[in-house]
């Protein structure tokens, strides 16, 4: 049995309040979903992250494989348990931190070899591989191997990752429904497994993007298809404008009861604008990674805490959040724990950046499902 994707209400401009019935939570989308890349959110408990209402967060394939190795996550009960998540898991499938790797990696059609970036040993990513470490870490949703695209690309290379991308989407496809019955907590959610999302690329191509969906939705293995779709290679330093553009191009190819995910994006303003206009989950490592330097994402705009301007500023961080940095500290004391160096300083920015984000799509949610939302 799959997941269940039931939508609930829709506005008027695309956006849907659904909900998304997985085997460790059921999540309420539009959603918002936290990045554990090692099996930690960073700076930030589990205990924590849950009491913030994250539904799901991710893990990431590739570090994991590296460190402490998928095989020894499925030893010791999978990544739920490994990590003490007991709430929903995404996996991605290691395609995007490989193309990163860009002087340490080479494509070829099998897949990619690359080597690590903390030893520089030698190791391999095919799609059936990828699935396989995604099926040992146990997450309620894994996605498929794909190709990611740099930018800016010519129209040829974006081609090339379009052909490589649907090439591998079939492979994971084949291989993950032979092997989907191995997840290792299988048994204890009554034979529930896990399901497996499509990525969409095609670089900044309008009509590459749409070629790809629509091969993708098409694309079945027996009785199974891809149970969500994805859109990836977006804000790998390509203008907002063109972002928002590429997502408005292919969400109306994407199947209307199937999930739709924006992977890697955004800022404050651009989870809500796609959200809105359909897009039904959303991550990013911005909220985390901003707060570690100090960045606060706030109902005022952006506080740089570092500025001295706060330095004896007896404020909450957002006089309009009521998260549990903004009832206790003061923007003096977040601007002296960072000046000091304190490791407290990312834990409560870290807290505060979480909490706005997954408020406002807690907001969108409940503006949807009372149809105040146009």
């Amino acid at each position: 049995m799959s997941f269940k994707f039931e939508i609930l209400a829709e506005s008027t401009g695309g956006g849907r309040c659904a909900r998304l019935d997985l085997p460790h939570q059921v999540v309420e989308t539009p959603v918002f979903m936290p990045v554990g890349t090692a099996g930690s959110v960073k700076a930030v408990a589990q205990d924590v992250v849950e009491s913030l209402g994250a539904q799901i967060i991710l893990g990431n394939t590739y570090h994991l494989y590296l460190r402490p190795g998928h095989e020894a996550i499925r030893r010791m009960g999978g990544l739920h348990r490994f990590i003490s998540w007991p709430r929903a898991m995404l996996t991605d499938s290691g395609g995007f931190q490989v193309f990163s790797l860009s002087q340490l990696r080479k494509v070829t059609d099998e897949g990619v070899q690359f080597r690590s970036h903390l030893d520089g040993s030698s190791h391999s990513f095919t799609p059936e591989h990828s699935i396989d470490v995604q099926i040992a870490l146990g997450g309620d949703i894994s996605m498929a191997f794909d190709e990611c695209t740099e930018y800016p690309a010519d129209r040829n290379r974006a081609e090339e990752s379009l052909r490589l991308t649907i090439t591998w989407a079939k492979r994971s496809l084949a291989h993950f429904s032979a092997h989907r019955e191995s997840v290792i907590w299988r048994d204890e959610f009554r034979g529930r497994r896990q399901s497996l999302f499509g990525i969409v690329q095609g670089g900044m191509y309008a009509d590459l993007r749409r070629e790809c969906a629509e091969r993708l939705t098409e694309m079945s293995f027996g009785e199974m298809q891809f149970d969500g779709y994805a859109i990836g290679g977006l804000s790998v330093g390509e203008p907002r404008e063109l972002t928002l553009e590429m997502i408005a191009e292919v969400l109306p190819v994407l199947p209307r009861d199937k999930p739709r995910y924006v992977m890697g994006v955004g800022y404050p303003d651009e989870i809500e604008r796609y959200a809105k206009l359909g897009v039904d989950m959303m991550d990013c490592v911005l909220p985390t990674r901003a707060a570690r330097h100090g960045l606060l994402f706030t109902s005022e705009g952006r506080v740089n805490i570092k500025n001295k301007q706060y330095a004896e500023d007896q404020n909450p961080p957002d006089p309009n959040c009521n998260c549990m940095v903004c009832r206790r500290y003061t923007r003096a004391y977040l601007r002296h724990l960072m000046q000091a160096g304190e490791a407290l300083s990312g834990t409560l920015n870290t807290i505060h950046n979480l909490a706005y984000y997954l408020g406002i799509m807690a907001r969108v949610r409940g503006e949807i499902a009372a149809g105040t939302q146009s």
